[in-house]
């Protein structure tokens, strides 16, 4: 992978984490640094099963691929954000 390609998985993960964390209704507990950790993981498992389900083969803007990458941010905030409540 690129410079530009780890520059541009960065910010996509930045962009998801907030977008993932907007979703998530209430306060959550976990940092910024956190949020942007869970986004960027989030966007390359968001981009590893739209490729598998085979939805981001178009030549534009892969809406359903951003979906899932928001969801699955969404549900890692909640998910971390649930267990720093129980601490």
């Amino acid at each position: 992978m690129e410079i530009s390609g780890i520059i541009s998985a960065i910010v996509i993960g930045i962009v998801i984490g907030v977008l993932g964390r907007l979703v998530v209704p209430g306060r959550q507990r976990i940092g910024v640094l956190v949020t942007i950790l869970v986004g960027i993981v989030a966007a390359l498992l968001g981009t590893a099963l739209a490729q598998g389900l085979g939805v981001s083969d178009s030549g534009g803007v892969d809406w359903i691929e951003w979906l899932i990458q928001i969801v699955l941010a969404a549900l890692g905030v909640a998910a971390l954000d649930r267990a720093k409540a129980r601490r």
